[in-house]
């Protein structure tokens, strides 16, 4: 399979929830195709945030955008339905969360959405030799907790993931990516950046976008 091209995905997270809607069409204005969606229960990581209605929401923004939606959430094949309903491009659930965790990859991909398997940082890599994944998160942070500095390790991590399961398969990275982070994970071989603070914390969001997007080395920030 050809090698992926690389994209930003602004995570609303890190957006002003009074104006999301006005934020969003700001990074998509500047170029974002993908809107990144972290979904937390308060259980596997503490803090709660938010459900299916936000990317009902977003969807009913009419853009053309994929939505991708991060489940850090117990037992996650209890939700993915919900979020494929609310119009889910890809949902991506923790190889932590779950002891159903092939069952649920084929679960989401009978909703009609792409899977996604993400590890925490100190989880070893061999999950992905028992799956088939759409796509692989890796996360360059501990999840659940903001402000964190991107972990100086990752690189390794990335490059290693990147050998496991080949070069035709999306490779996200999520934590402390910003311009000065998202140039190292890109050379390890990550294609799919998320990046939350960096941007809609910026007092120019679509100034933040374009300096990632050249960081990474995507070829139309």
């Amino acid at each position: 399979m050809p090698a992926l091209q690389p994209r930003i995905a602004p995570s609303i997270l890190a957006a002003d929830f009074a104006h999301l809607g006005a934020q969003v069409r700001e990074v998509v204005d500047a170029g974002a195709r993908v809107i990144h969606v972290d979904v937390m229960d308060g259980h596997f990581v503490p803090p709660f945030s938010m459900g299916p209605q936000v990317c009902s929401a977003l969807r009913a923004l009419e853009l053309d955008i994929e939505l991708d939606v991060h489940l850090m959430v117990e037992r996650p094949e209890r939700h993915v339905a919900d979020f494929a309903s609310a119009g889910a491009s890809n949902i991506t659930i923790h190889a932590e969360a779950t002891p159903h965790l092939n069952y649920a990859v084929q679960q989401i991909r009978e909703l009609g959405c792409t899977a996604g398997v993400a590890v925490c940082p100190s989880t070893p890599l061999d999950v992905y030799r028992e799956l088939d994944v759409d796509l692989a998160l890796c996360m360059t942070v501990n999840p659940g907790w903001g402000g964190q500095a991107f972990i100086p390790s990752s690189p390794d991590k990335i490059r290693r993931l990147r050998a496991l399961i080949g070069d035709g398969r999306e490779l996200e990275v999520d934590g402390g990516i910003d311009a000065a982070t998202a140039g190292p994970a890109a050379e390890a071989g990550a294609t799919l950046f998320v990046a939350g603070s960096a941007l809609f914390g910026a007092d120019d969001p679509a100034a933040s976008y374009h300096a990632i997007a050249a960081a990474a080395g995507c070829s139309q920030p």
